[in-house]
């Protein structure tokens, strides 16, 4: 009997948050592993759905846990099995498919970018059309934290936008998915990452909390709609 959901952390603190909540709320208990604690990324076929979190490695590290990462991943994308990757998870599937992880034009850090404009992440045709935005604004405001970006191989679809980094959201194949946005943050979570990011340090705590509670009720419905979209695609909720 297949376990019906993967979630796999790149780093502890990066925790799967509201999309533990859905899953929560639709009656699903996911095997959760952490990578940063040494746990091992098993084989994908044994599960219906795979997610990826993120965290401060990048997909061009050639470490034994980051080389079997991409390895499980080519297999999700071989075998056609639900994906969502996010930031680092999103780097990886590229990755794996046959793009490229490369610096980011402008490093993006927070809610807003250096030119003070809140980050946001626009619909293409495309991704208007896709059913993991279903029901979803074609502007979705977003939260980022990374330094490094993608470049697409042939054949991948290109379903969101950004105006610092190009590339906010793809897919490859039928279902597999990469969001380079952080979707999935709590409150809680939000606040511990605050205290443990360095380069989330660097930045104005005060400000950064007093953004995130404006918008935030936005931001949650934004990110559980994004997880209950995903596990439809999965075939997990109906």
């Amino acid at each position: 009997m297949k376990m019906p959901l993967l979630i796999v952390k790149n780093i502890t603190h990066e925790a799967p948050g509201l999309i533990e909540t859905v899953l929560c709320q639709q009656g699903i208990k996911p095997r959760i592993v952490d990578l940063s604690a040494g746990e091992i990324f098993p084989d994908p076929v044994n599960f219906s759905a795979v997610i990826v979190l993120g965290g401060p490695q990048s997909a061009n590290d050639r470490t034994p846990s980051m080389v079997m990462q991409l390895h499980r991943i080519e297999a999700v994308i071989k075998e056609e099995l639900p994906f969502l990757g996010i930031c680092l998870g999103m780097q990886t599937l590229v990755k794996a498919g046959g793009g490229e992880v490369i610096t980011c034009p402008v490093k993006e850090i927070g809610f807003t970018g250096p030119d003070g404009e809140v980050f946001r992440m626009q619909l293409t045709e495309t991704g208007k059309a896709d059913p993991l935005f279903c029901g979803l604004s074609e502007s979705i405001r977003v939260f980022q934290l990374h330094g490094e970006t993608v470049e697409l191989a042939a054949g991948m679809k290109l379903l969101a936008s950004g105006k610092q980094c190009p590339i906010q959201a793809v897919r490859v194949g039928k279902r597999a998915y990469g969001l380079q946005c952080h979707a999935e943050m709590t409150l809680t979570m939000f606040l511990s990452w605050l205290a443990l990011d360095a380069d989330l340090k660097r930045e104005n705590r005060t400000a950064l909390i007093e953004q995130f509670e404006s918008f935030r009720h936005e931001y949650t419905a934004t990110g559980m709609q994004l997880v209950n979209n995903f596990l439809r695609i999965s075939g997990l909720a109906s």
